[in-house]
């Protein structure tokens, strides 16, 4: 198969200003705690197996980095250059060896076809500008038969008085979240992008807007 590595955009930092930026890596460096406690078991059963090259996409403070095995090698694709300090103290204080930290954007990874064993996100496909240009990006990177995992927060049910709220919020909600949409329709993006398989569950988090969520692998 032909290589092919799409041409590169202006790679975007965040969603809002330098100030906010920095702010908003302070509160997910120093915020994420409860919701952690709450989907531990899940998040370490999900990342037990992972192994070889692993990419992860919006990486941020590096909470998922205690979960993985330590003979992986590690990439992250992280968009805010205020997280990647904070990221790189979880990996030093875990003696993590193998990372590699890149600022980009997950439209457009500068890597190579067919490269990569395993790509996790964890609450980041909300957020990203175009969901289906993220999801061909990640098949192209994994190898065949290479895993997507991923942990993210969904729309609740049409007509429930949760999906009514998710759709008022929405706009305010994007300005205090980095762009994060609390009624994306993640699931059903994930089952028309054209991986081999798709496995996932519902669950519901003790966090207010951010619920549901799904839990899953996607093969490629």
């Amino acid at each position: 198969m032909k290589s092919h590595r799409p041409p590169i955009a202006q790679k975007q930092t965040s969603h809002g200003s330098g100030w906010y930026q920095r702010l908003f890596a302070w509160m997910m460096a120093h915020g994420n705690a409860t919701y952690e406690a709450t989907v531990a078991d899940r998040k370490r059963s999900l990342f037990a197996e992972l192994r070889g090259n692993v990419l992860e996409i919006g990486p941020g403070t590096g909470p998922n980095l205690s979960y993985y095995p330590r003979d992986i090698h590690w990439m992250g694709i992280e968009p805010n250059p205020y997280m990647h300090s904070y990221l790189r103290q979880e990996a030093d204080r875990l003696g993590m060896q193998s990372i590699d930290l890149l600022t980009g954007t997950a439209e457009h990874l500068e890597i190579e076809d067919n490269s990569i064993d395993a790509v996790v996100s964890t609450l980041v496909l909300c957020s990203v500008k175009n969901l289906p240009a993220v999801l061909e990006e990640i098949k192209r990177v994994l190898k065949p038969g290479g895993r997507f995992f991923f942990v993210e927060h969904v729309a609740a049910p049409q007509a429930t008085r949760l999906r009514r709220l998710q759709n008022w919020i929405e706009p305010l909600w994007q300005i205090l979240g980095d762009g994060c949409h609390p009624n994306r329709e993640t699931w059903i993006a994930l089952e028309n992008a054209g991986f081999e398989r798709v496995e996932y569950e519902h669950f519901r988090a003790d966090v207010p807007i951010l619920s549901p969520q799904i839990i899953g692998v996607a093969i490629r």
